[in-house]
């Protein structure tokens, strides 16, 4: 069975999203991390809103290797209405994200990947469709902001590996 993997950056009070600058630059330790992250994934979950801002940023970024991944590999995007941006590679999802992932999870291939999309991977986590987290936790408390796990109840992970980048940040990979 494929496994279902959430890479997300945060601050060290869960903040996944927010304005502000509050990810540390650890540079090629980040990229590195990420390079292993995308390297067996070859599907891309993603909410509509994630998928409308990254459709008009991705296509012509030069920073890889998330760009080369994000732009050539299947993107699943879950949504209510029709999809207005064209991006290649990318299909709109119109049933029950947790029946579509089920599914998806059934079929053959790699690690299917869940990059950015709060809203999804909340509603994946509290579904148990989640299998491992990979997070970039920065050095930095944002206050405030939109959190991945915020309510979703007590749910236990077992550490897998821990790295320290030269600026504090943590890169934490946990298993279900």
């Amino acid at each position: 069975m494929r496994k279902v993997v959430l890479y997300h950056l945060m601050s060290l009070d869960g903040v996944a999203y927010e304005d502000g600058d509050w990810l540390a630059d650890d540079g090629p330790q980040l990229v590195a991390y990420l390079s292993r992250v995308i390297a067996t994934q070859d599907d891309v979950l993603l909410g509509r809103g994630t998928y409308d801002y990254w459709a008009g940023h991705w296509p012509t970024s030069d920073f890889q290797p998330f760009a080369d991944f994000i732009n050539g590999t299947r993107k699943h995007v879950v949504t209510s209405s029709a999809l207005t941006e064209e991006w290649a590679n990318s299909t709109p999802v119109t049933t029950p994200a947790q029946d579509y992932v089920t599914a998806l999870k059934q079929g053959s291939g790699g690690d299917i990947g869940i990059h950015g999309s709060i809203g999804l991977a909340r509603s994946l986590l509290q579904a148990g469709l989640v299998d491992e987290l990979r997070l970039v936790v920065a050095p930095a408390v944002a206050g405030h902001g939109r959190r991945v796990f915020e309510g979703d109840g007590v749910q236990s992970w077992t550490l897998l590996d821990v790295e320290r980048g030269r600026n504090g940040t943590l890169f934490l990979d946990y298993s279900r």
